[in-house]
This record gives structure tokens, C-alpha cells and sequence, in this order.
């Protein structure tokens, strides 16, 4: 690729990112790494990388599962079937990540809006269920340790449907 189209891409990414007033560094041409904020998983971290032929979306959505690993990896699959331009994949140790690639030519700034959206979306909208499915014995015992030391159990409100004895 020459350096020109590199600086074409460079310029058109960081011109989305710019504009979508994201946070984000950018360690090297064509190379950025996004904050995402989120509701669920407060923040998801998304590397753009442009490489010789396409553009690298690459996301942290969680760790592996302590537990329940085939129902986990069906619940993945079955989203993957509805997601655009993105999808859920491990990496060798099983943590989950959302990737994807998109020609060089494709790479306009509503796109690169697009597809950071959808990153956002799909690891925000996952995040309650991946932990609910893969972490619940964790987070029954992380309450239970909260709940006995008086410490806040604020954050895992959206689990106290199954990790609150009392309800």
C-alpha cells in the first residue's frame, strides 16, 4: 500500500473518530485504539487497524468462561447469525472477542461509524448474559462476600435476580 492511501486512511479514521468525539490514541499510521462506552460493559476497547488490503476491527467483550462453556458458546453463535460486519470469536486461551474486516476501499467515515456502533451494541447488549451464563457461581459468591463484609453490591444489580438469596 502507498503512503498516500495510508495517509488516506489514517486521515478518514481518525476525521470518523474525530467527529463521533470518541477517546481514542493512535500509536502509529492507520492504527487506533477506541473507547467505546457502554451501559453494560462500561467500556469496550476496539482497535482499527489498516492493513495492506482491509481495515481490522478487532474488541475485548470477556474473559473465558469459568463455567457452563458449551451453552456460552451457543448463546455467541446464535448472535453471530444477526450481527453485521463483526462477530464473537475466542482467541486460543477462550477469551471472546468481536472481529471483523472491511475492504480498504469501504472505509468512508459512516462507515467506520457504523461498524464501531455495532461493535458497541453487540458487546453491550451480550455483556449481562455472557456473565450471567459463564460467571454465575462467581458472582453469587462476589455478592454473598459483599453482602457478609457491608461492602456495596451496587454494581452487580443487574444479577440479583439469581446471585440474591433474599429475593
Amino acid at each position: 500500500m502507498s503512503t498516500v492511501h495510508d495517509s488516506a486512511v489514517h486521515d478518514t479514521l481518525k476525521s470518523a473518530l474525530d467527529e463521533a468525539g470518541l477517546d481514542y490514541s493512535s500509536p502509529g499510521k492507520g492504527q487506533f485504539l477506541v473507547v467505546l462506552p457502554g451501559t453494560h460493559k462500561l467500556a469496550t476497547h476496539c482497535w482499527l487497524v489498516a492493513g495492506r488490503h482491509s481495515l481490522l476491527v478487532e474488541a475485548f467483550v470477556v474473559r473465558k468462561p469459568d463455567e457452563n462453556a458449551e451453552e456460552f458458546g451457543r448463546f455467541l453463535l446464535r448472535r453471530n447469525a444477526r450481527m453485521y460486519a463483526v462477530a464473537f470469536c475466542t482467541d486460543p486461551v477462550g477469551d471472546v472477542y468481536l472481529v471483523g474486516r472491511l475492504p480498504l476501499a469501504a472505509v468512508t467515515a459512516d462507515e467506520v461509524d457504523r461498524i464501531l456502533g455495532a461493535v458497541l451494541q453487540y458487546a453491550d447488549e451480550a455483556f449481562d448474559p455472557l456473565l450471567e451464563i459463564g460467571f454465575a457461581s462467581s458472582i453469587r459468591r462476589e455478592w454473598a462476600w459483599r453482602q457478609k463484609n457491608g461492602e456495596s453490591t451496587a454494581n452487580l444489580a443487574a444479577f440479583a435476580r439469581f446471585a440474591d438469596p433474599d429475593r
